[in-house]
């Protein structure tokens, strides 16, 4: 049996897929979180004894005419791939505006059951639905239920099954459209009837406390935290007070035990003695523990930062605040030639930079969508938090504005980013338009922000436990070899010294001194936990490195000025070779990929060379070392841009 569950965007459909079947897919309050159809296995809990039970969670659609891309989709399977039965979860708190879509789907011959979805803030709200009433007009089955508190499931499913036994006792209502439909003329006709039919099924069965014209306490918030001028500084300020929490405050804290205890003496210790009682070979303990446990545990040890920040960002997006972020970006964006769509895909990209790319297909304009695939990895994603907090605690032990900063800094470099290739390559844009329904503000649900803080961390795991390990092991083995595959005593002789100090010079102009910084920046492009992985192999221990003395090898090879380079080179240079393939799958565009890893990689150098040539002389009062291959390169790449952009300009037609 499958089941399809369908609806408008922020309607519960996810919430309510993940409650079915037990997984743990993204929710968020607006539209464009599910891009593409997902399917799994209905719990056995909700099944009431029938044997292998699909369910399907589509993309949010308000109709059936298929207007993006999301609709395509929910359009195309439910009128190709029949599924047996239909659930279409409605907001209950927003009657109105979901039946016009459900009126289309009961016209398609498959069973439909309604589900009035939020019925716990009906309740709050004192609003009063007749599903009787309301079950009679649709000729359709009517259940209330509430997603997120798991209440009314049991009957859902149950009446759910039981449409697909009587499937041909449905009858569609009659709405009172009268033939088959051949132009946009009766399209429009048709519709007029859709909306007065809902008009009326609004006025039979729902009974208001409040009308909708009364100011409500979601809207007053909204004057203050959407205002034109204040959202923007009241997002920094909440973010600093998030990045405080996680990295100096119970984050800081725990990852500082896993780091000096757990990781830097307890577990290297047990595992040494452990090895030794085993008369392990002292190289197969050293490629164990100073290998493959040192980078692991490098990453691991940041753990409690990724899962108490991501606990914050899961209780911000369910209280509905995030939503308000992409209302108040939306004036910065339209700047660029971007909409405020594009901001969920980057605040998506906040836990990883590969849903946060797939979740451009929302975005209608082939330009802007290219625009915010580039742009995207901008902004800092789960993967970047070790190098951050790394960095921070090292060299910037007593200044809590480090972490934000990032964040605004990404903000600035994506809309100077934006402008650069909208001349460059002089995009047409600002086609699109931006609506977006607000959420009201609610309570978040603990349980929600910790599973979802606990998916977080077993992908965090999981990468730590595979690719980085790999990785590490390949680092502390090219470290120990030459190229003749003889044991080096000094590192400076080995594989990875030698091809570090080959591909050195490149990093000259932003202060990288040292074959180790290079080999880190590249093994960074399997993935950026990889940089602080690598670093703690060939600089020893972790504990080591986290020590903001003059004892850190760190501040042997970066001030504090380098080291903020670093961070930014890491930060905005192109991510893990695993989002540059979801770049690839979403451009569908060879030309365009190239265009884009080619800026990221540009992008990244260029600030992290501004930021040590600029800042060392402001600091110190003399110049950087490589100010003059600095200069070159700054004077080569603003000679390409006017080159390229002079070209564009005598073209009618964009590239595509």
């Amino acid at each position: 049996m499958k089941i399809a569950l369908t609806g408008n965007p922020n309607s519960g459909k996810t919430t309510l897929f993940n409650t079915l079947t037990g997984k743990l897919e993204y929710t968020g309050n607006w539209a464009g979180v599910t891009v593409d159809k997902k399917e799994a296995n209905l719990k056995d809990t909700y099944a009431h004894g029938i044997q292998d039970v699909v369910v399907v969670d589509l993309p949010g659609a308000y109709s059936m005419s298929a207007f993006t891309s999301e609709e395509a989709i929910t359009s195309d399977f439910v009128k190709n791939e029949a599924p047996d039965v239909i659930i279409n979860i409605i907001d209950s708190t927003n009657l109105s505006r979901s039946l016009f879509f459900t009126t289309q789907l009961l016209e398609l011959g498959i069973p439909v059951v309604v589900a009035l979805n939020k019925q716990d803030m009906t309740d709050k709200q004192g609003t009063v639905i007749n599903t009787a009433k309301l079950a009679q007009l649709l000729s359709c089955k009517v259940v209330q239920i509430s997603a997120i508190n798991k209440t009314g499931l049991n009957t859902l499913t149950k009446m759910a099954m039981k449409q697909v036994e009587q499937e041909n006792s449905q009858v569609a209502p009659d709405i009172g459209i009268i033939g088959e439909i051949h132009n946009k003329e009766e399209q429009i006709k048709a519709d007029k009837v859709r909306y007065t039919f809902v008009n009326t099924l609004i006025k039979d069965c729902e009974t208001k406390q409040f009308e909708s014209k009364t100011r409500t306490t979601s809207d007053k918030v909204d004057s203050i935290i959407a205002h034109k001028w204040l959202g923007l500084p009241i997002f920094f300020l909440i973010m600093w007070a998030v990045y405080w929490f996680s990295q100096q405050g119970l984050g800081g804290y725990l990852s500082g035990y896993l780091n000096d205890t757990l990781f830097g003496e307890t577990i290297p210790t047990a595992a040494g003695n452990l090895l030794e009682s085993m008369n392990v070979s002292p190289f197969l303990q050293a490629m164990l523990i100073d290998g493959m446990l040192a980078g692991v545990g490098a990453v691991l040890g940041f753990l409690p930062l990724i899962m108490v920040l991501f606990f914050c960002l899961s209780l911000l997006e369910d209280c509905g605040y995030m939503a308000r972020v992409a209302v108040v970006m939306d004036r910065f964006f339209k700047k660029i030639g971007l909409s405020g769509k594009s901001i969920i895909p980057m605040i998506v990209g906040t836990g990883c930079a590969i849903p946060g790319i797939m979740a451009t297909r929302t975005i209608e304009n082939q330009h802007e969508r290219r625009m915010a695939i580039i742009l995207t990895p901008f902004v800092p994603c789960s993967a970047k938090l070790p190098i951050i907090a790394l960095f921070a605690a090292v060299f910037f032990p007593t200044h809590s504005w480090v972490g934000p900063s990032i964040y605004i800094i990404a903000i600035l470099v994506i809309i100077i980013a934006g402008l650069l290739l909208k001349n460059m390559f002089k995009l047409e844009t600002n086609s699109s338009i931006f609506i977006m329904e607000l959420p009201s503000y609610k309570w978040p649900s603990l349980k929600n922000a910790f599973i979802q803080m606990l998916d977080k961390a077993k992908s965090f795991i999981v990468k730590a436990g595979t690719i980085i390990l790999v990785c590490n092991t390949f680092i502390w083995l090219t470290q120990t070899y030459d190229f003749s595959l003889q044991i080096v005593e000094d590192p400076n002789l080995s594989i990875l010294a030698i091809i570090g100090t080959i591909i050195a010079p490149i990093f000259i102009p932003l202060g990288f001194m040292g074959w180790q910084l290079a080999a880190s920046c590249l093994t960074g492009f399997v993935a950026k936990e990889n940089v602080v992985a690598s670093l703690a192999v060939m600089l020893i221990t972790t504990e080591a490195m986290l020590e903001s003395s003059a004892g850190s090898p760190l501040l042997t090879v970066l001030t504090p000025v380098t080291a903020f380079a670093f961070m930014i080179f890491n930060l905005f240079t192109p991510p893990c070779f695993a989002a540059m393939g979801a770049m690839n799958s979403e451009m569908g565009d060879k030309k365009w990929l190239g265009i884009g890893i080619l800026f990221q990689v540009l992008t990244g150098y260029t600030l992290a060379m501004l930021v040590t040539q600029i800042g060392t002389f402001i600091v110190t009062g003399a110049p950087a070392t490589g100010l003059v291959p600095a200069i070159i390169i700054l004077g080569l790449e603003i000679f390409f841009y006017i080159y390229i952009t002079k070209k564009n300009n005598k073209r009618v037609a964009v590239p595509v």
